[in-house]
């Protein structure tokens, strides 16, 4: 099987899919660190703003899944024109199977 050409829609929902994913976990660990320094901060009353760290950690994990999302939907479009030139000149991508 070879695979000539990959629809970039198709790449791109799954990259948007996969990076905003990402940018959940990733907005996870932010927002935890945001919570336990603002913690600390507080507690040692050295914070000027002391619920930045709160707002700081609640915007990570809300705004960090969308924007990966979108710049991975953005990428997965790059790639797969990329991939589809590439293909046209060198022929595609050989994919061995095996049906069971």
């Amino acid at each position: 099987m070879i695979i000539r050409r990959i629809d970039p829609f198709s790449l791109a929902r799954i990259f948007g899919l996969l990076y905003a994913g990402l940018g959940l976990l990733i907005g996870a660990v932010v927002t935890l660190a945001a919570l336990v320094g603002s913690g600390l901060a507080a507690a040692g009353e050295a914070s000027p703003i002391p619920l930045f760290g709160l707002f700081f950690g609640v915007g990570a994990i809300v705004l960090l899944p969308i924007l990966y999302g979108f710049f991975g939907f953005v990428g997965g479009l790059i790639w797969a024109a990329l991939y589809n030139f590439a293909a046209r000149i060198a022929g595609g991508v050989v994919i061995e199977t095996e049906t069971r």
